[in-house]
């Protein structure tokens, strides 16, 4: 099971005001390596709300790399051409998407999929899904809002959901909580058909889908800050 998670802290309500980014590399089912770096947001300034919930302010960011230093030097290499997660992943995909696009960089192709919504289905009693309740339920001890520790937590809770539903790879997984890969297409976010799902999983070595797929993801939270 080979996947990166990712996710973003930002300085405001702008999608392209990234001011941490956490990732966590996985391969066959195990942890393998991590990067974390604060992000100088094109404006420097971080709305006072934000440090409340994240704890970062201008001063601390101040002197960091910007997102175009990390992306060339870190960030594109460490996604390694991978399936990317992200606890509501709209809101970190978005995220990634508008600040690329704000520094002019064309987006990679990549595969997403979302925790969030994984959890929904995996555990569809529990009243809250959001990571700081997941963890608080599964006794994972993290600080909420940091952005390497949110993406650590999102990768044990897709462990956990694999567990749960014995899945060995991420298209079994996928197919058994009834979700769906997500592809970036340049700057285009698209549903996959089957047969392109099929031919990027070759790609990487893995199994085709069965011919009864999964169902499309549903409603992802559009106004939600990353849960």
């Amino acid at each position: 099971m080979n996947f990166v998670t990712i996710d973003f802290e930002t300085a405001n309500y702008a999608r392209k005001s990234a001011c941490s980014v956490g990732m966590v590399k996985y391969q066959n089912g195990k942890k393998v390596d991590t990067f974390y770096s604060l992000i100088r947001p094109p404006k420097l300034y971080i709305r006072p709300d934000f440090t409340a919930i994240h704890g970062l302010t201008a001063e601390d960011v101040k002197d960091a790399p910007t997102f175009v230093e990390l992306w060339d030097s870190h960030i594109c290499q460490f996604l390694d051409d991978l399936p990317v997660a992200a606890h509501n992943a709209h809101f970190d995909i978005g995220v990634l998407l508008a600040t690329l696009e704000w520094h002019g960089i064309r987006s990679p192709d990549l595969l997403y999929f979302c925790s969030l919504q994984l959890a929904r289905r995996t555990w569809p009693s529990f009243k809250s899904h959001a990571l700081s309740d997941l963890a608080k339920k599964f006794n994972i001890e993290y600080k909420a809002h940091h952005a390497l520790d949110d993406a650590e937590t999102c990768g044990k809770i897709i462990l956990m959901a694999a567990e749960n539903y014995k899945s060995t790879n991420l298209q079994e997984l996928l197919r058994s909580a009834n979700r769906k890969m997500m592809m970036v297409k340049g700057t285009r976010i698209e549903q996959l058909s089957q047969d392109e799902i099929n031919q990027l999983l070759a790609a990487v070595g893995a199994k085709p889908l069965d011919d009864d797929g999964a169902i499309d993801f549903g409603e992802e939270d559009d106004n939600a800050y990353s849960l």
